[in-house]
């Protein structure tokens, strides 16, 4: 267990195997335990987990106001606390909305990045999704929390087809969707409020994988368009027949274009 001191507040951190720095960034609801199953995957990289200020195992935040912004500069924090000169960046929809402003206003600390189920703003439309999901959260039953936020997160097909798995996933996050959890959910969905990179993401000039999946309702494929038309070293991927959490619907993929991107030397074209 490692932790480190950002703004005088604890930031909790774990350091795997060696080779490329790689920092994975969590989801809105993931933390440093979701990635434990990957782990034995990437062999070729240190694998860097980190929690987000009011995620895990990091200090949260409490009657406190931030935006996406703070997440940003601890990423910085952290890339200077493991003396690092560079570090490449893959961000899973929040996670992936952190790695786009740190690779704005911190380029020069980044080799490459890769983006998965990220939009490029919080639209209307998603705010008021992250909205409705904040009044199911200030319920603080489990349940309905659940119900409200978890199976929008997957294809219908793979709910469906995968129905026992997912009642099991139930029965395990009713237990995590206890009031320290929502309160903390409420802040990060907040946070994500007034993200907007539309008028910067062009200066992103490092190489970069844009992943987009078929079948995510959260953040849809003209989001990950739009980011591959702006960013003019980018590279999309779309996943088939596949929902917003991509990683738990695809895992292969997931872990192959994770070891592909950053590890290949070569120029071959994804598109």
């Amino acid at each position: 267990m490692s932790y480190f001191k950002f703004n005088n507040k604890k930031v909790y951190y774990e350091v795997y195997g060696e080779g490329k720095p790689l920092i994975i960034l969590n989801g809105i609801m993931m933390s440093t335990l979701s990635w434990k199953i990957f782990l034995d995957s990437f062999k070729d990289n240190q694998i860097i987990l980190v929690d987000f200020f009011d995620q895990g195992q990091s200090e949260k935040l409490i009657e406190e106001e931030y935006k996406i912004d703070l997440q940003v500069d601890l990423i910085n924090d952290l890339i200077n606390h493991l003396g690092l000169d560079k570090a490449n960046i893959v961000g899973i929809s929040y996670g992936g909305e952190v790695a786009l402003e740190f690779s704005i206003k911190y380029q020069d600390k980044l080799d490459k990045l890769m983006i998965f189920n990220t939009a490029s703003y919080t639209s209307p439309w998603l705010r008021d999704i992250g909205r409705g999901w904040i009044k199911a959260a200030e319920t603080y039953d489990a349940n309905t929390f659940y119900k409200v936020t978890i199976p929008v997160i997957y294809s219908p097909e793979f709910y469906t087809e995968n129905i026992e798995w997912m009642k099991n996933r139930e029965k395990l996050l009713n237990n995590v969707f206890q009031k320290p959890f929502l309160d903390a959910m409420i802040r990060l969905i907040k946070s994500a409020e007034g993200f907007d990179v539309r008028n910067r993401v062009h200066t992103i000039e490092v190489p970069s994988l844009i992943v987009g999946a078929e079948n995510d309702y959260l953040t849809p494929l003209p989001e990950q368009r739009f980011l591959h038309q702006k960013m003019k070293n980018s590279k999309l991927v779309i996943i088939p027949r596949c929902g917003h959490a991509s990683m738990y619907e695809n895992p292969t993929i997931f872990i192959s274009l994770i070891n592909g991107f950053f590890n290949s030397n070569t120029n071959v074209s994804l598109l």
